[in-house]
């Protein structure tokens, strides 16, 4: 009888995990369906689709512990439930007003086995514009610390889609981008700036364009206590794989965790058009609301800066050309000045009366601390303390000065990437900052990290900067990030965190090959899916031999002027750079008129046209007015973009100022050519702008009194 009872009970369980595999779980909103099953192997899998035509076929998800007993093998699907969420939130800036927050989530509840039944949660989160997707292990008996050597998460893609990417390198994202097909991925080619990028190896996030008329995203939401996600990817099946940066020791650990923990959310947003990829809100949606209070605070605004002038070689960061300096001990003083430091009070003083006259709210000063003698060439410890200005850097009188101007100084903290050294000292330096009137840091991470081996986007980096980030909170700062991990929506929960570099910006038009006409019309689709980024846009004197012939042989930036002002609509950042010195703005006041009166905080945004690598046609709603702003770029292509202004207030009277190329303008022959031309239009009104190669157009609409 007991042997009876024991084969039925096993006939039982035998038939429970046929129907494990047989019986998949599902999630749907509007035209994306998610599927949840159990592998006949026992491996969990998912697939996404997005009306009849697959986005994910069939894709293995999991996660590898160090001590081997992860959740990388065969699952046991214990239950799993699903809710419908639909409610709506108001961000404190960004390119809306309101955003709807609708999704049904799908949890599925796994035990494994093979390791004391430990269990792991897969929420799923189906919105209609794509999936978000994370792990959670929850307190349970028996785990409590654990290390994530890998995590097994793939994203198989079912053809070779047109993919726009970039080396998967763990200390950088400057590159430009490469657009191939999936199956001619290769980084060999391409020349790593700081990490050996594997050939396979891409970073997110990921832009695809299927030849059935898709249109694919794929990254991640909410990086927190976490390495950063790059992609491996296999050229032959179109598969790809997750690949965790790892951690300074050795042994391939990626992360160190303890119980109850989560991953972040891997995101894949899907589209039948290209603009709709560009309006998403999913990826904002998956991180946390503000545990702020109070709010008020952070503004968003405009800047110039002492920071163009030294990238053309006009001017210098170090006030002293010696070298082989000790923080400690060097009496800064006594050092003989180079003649060429451009953070000296008089020159700052300059910029603070441009800003001043121009409703420029900000400026930026770099090079004003002492230590940038020797950083760079030099794997230091401690080469800059953030709080003692060198000798022709007056902090006291600036302060003083940019005050009765009503201009905010923006402070600037490069780290040379040695972040213990910052963090021992953030404390101080922020006091130093309150102190003396600065409310906003711009923090740089250039070189190899300190703790040595770490990298850029590794969990203890990653940690890092999310403690920055809370840490200026706490002092009401506002943070701008360079050479930082890609952003991950993260400005939700931290709304002082303003922007962010992590990409090739427009100073790589300085000091290198430049960045090729299309990248701009890329970067939206890629590094800012999980953020705004600090471009530092605005450069009118396009021919850089101008300020220093000799260092700026044959460069120049590889945009029209005209484009170069459209941009301040297409690379949305509420921190916005007019990155070009006085002297040539002072040479196009009527062009300078559109960054004096575009806005940085918006009420609403419309994509009007858009195709990755071709063009982009942006119209945005000023905050809390009835003024549009409207971006309009192209790659090395001319363009005509035609456009309907319905976007405006019915019945309303605008008068539209265009700033388009002039007759024979083009970004690499003329590229300064530009006109500005005005006229009265309406809801019902066309629009037709002519784009040059490499150029753009920028239009203000502002209502007439009726």
């Amino acid at each position: 009888m007991k042997q009876l009872l024991l084969a039925m009970l096993l006939l039982a369980a035998g038939t429970r995990a046929r129907a494990q595999t047989t019986a998949p779980l599902t999630a749907r909103l509007g035209n994306v369906r998610l599927t949840v099953a159990l592998a006949p192997d026992g491996h969990l899998t998912y697939a996404v689709s997005y009306g009849a035509k697959p986005v994910i076929t069939p894709s293995r998800l999991g996660l590898a512990f160090a001590d081997g007993k992860g959740f990388e093998g065969p699952l046991v699907l214990t239950g799993s439930e699903t809710k419908d969420v639909d409610d709506a939130w108001q961000p404190v800036w960004g390119e809306v007003k309101n955003i709807r927050n609708h999704y049904q989530q799908l949890t599925v509840h796994l035990r494994q086995p093979a390791a004391d039944g430990r269990r792991l949660d897969v929420v799923f989160r189906v919105f209609a514009a794509g999936v978000g997707f994370r792990y959670e292990v929850p307190s349970q008996p028996g785990l409590a610390y654990f290390t994530v050597q890998d995590e097994t998460t793939e994203f198989n893609l079912p053809a070779n889609h047109k993919a726009f990417w970039i080396p998967g390198d763990y200390d950088s994202n400057e590159y430009t981008y490469t657009s191939s097909r999936l199956s001619e991925v290769n980084t060999t080619p391409i020349e790593p700036i700081q990490q050996r990028a594997a050939p396979k190896r891409i970073q997110t996030p990921l832009m695809l364009k299927s030849d059935n008329g898709l249109y694919i995203n794929i990254h991640e939401a909410a990086l927190v206590n976490y390495p950063a996600m790059t992609l491996n990817v296999d050229t032959e099946t179109f598969g790809l794989s997750s690949q965790l940066v790892p951690d300074a020791t050795g042994t391939g650990a990626k992360a160190y965790l303890q119980a109850p923990e989560h991953t972040p959310w891997r995101t894949i947003v899907v589209a039948d058009n290209a603009p709709a990829i560009l309006s998403s809100k999913l990826i904002l949606n998956l991180n946390e609301p503000t545990k702020l209070t109070e709010t008020g605070w952070i503004q968003p605004r405009k800047f110039v800066g002492v920071w163009w002038e030294m990238h053309v070689n006009k001017a210098s960061w170090n006030y002293s050309d010696a070298s082989n300096l000790k923080l400690a001990s060097t009496d800064w003083a006594n050092l003989k000045p180079n003649g060429h430091h451009g953070a000296n009070t008089a020159n700052v003083k300059r910029y603070i009366d441009f800003a001043a006259r121009h409703n420029i709210q900000g400026v930026l000063v770099e090079g004003w601390n002492v230590g940038w003698e020797d950083w760079a060439n030099n794997w230091k410890e401690e080469v800059f303390d953030f709080v003692t200005p060198y000798p022709d850097f007056d902090v006291e009188e600036l302060h003083r000065y940019a005050a009765g101007k009503g201009v905010k100084l923006i402070m600037h903290h490069e780290t040379s990437s040695s972040v213990t050294n910052y963090e021992r000292r953030q404390d101080a330096a922020y006091r130093f900052m309150k102190q003396h009137g600065y409310d906003a840091v711009k923090t740089g991470y250039v070189g190899r990290i300190i703790p040595r081996g770490e990298h850029h986007d590794g969990q203890w980096m990653v940690n890092h900067y999310n403690r920055t980030a809370q840490l200026t909170a706490d002092n009401r700062i506002m943070v701008d990030m360079h050479e930082a991990v890609r952003p991950t929506g993260l400005h939700r929960t931290y709304p002082n965190w303003m922007a962010s570099e992590a990409a090739r910006g427009n100073e790589f038009n300085a000091w290198s090959s430049g960045n090729p006409p299309e990248h701009e019309t890329i970067l939206p689709f890629t590094r800012l899916m999980g953020g705004p980024m600090d471009y530092t846009p605005g450069i009118f004197q396009i021919n850089l031999e101008s300020w220093n012939p000799a260092r700026n042989q044959g460069r120049q930036v590889h945009t029209t002027l005209a484009k170069q002002l459209a941009l301040y609509v297409t690379m949305y950042s509420p921190l916005q750079m007019a990155a070009d010195l006085p002297e040539a703005y002072e040479q196009h006041l009527d062009a300078f008129r559109f960054i004096e009166d575009v806005a940085v905080d918006w009420d609403d945004t419309r994509i009007l046209a858009a195709e990755p690598g071709d063009y982009l046609t942006t119209v945005r709603k000023a905050k809390g007015k009835d003024e549009w702003y409207l971006g309009s770029i192209t790659d090395e292509n001319a363009r005509k973009q035609a456009l309907k202004l319905n976007f405006l207030t019915p019945g309303q009277r605008y008068e539209a100022t265009v700033y388009a190329d002039g007759p024979g303008a083009s970004w690499d022959k003329n590229p300064m050519a530009y006109r500005i031309t005005k006229q009265v239009v309406t809801s019902k009104s066309a629009l037709t702008l002519q784009l040059a190669p490499g150029g753009g157009a920028a239009v203000s609409f502002k209502p007439l009194k009726k």
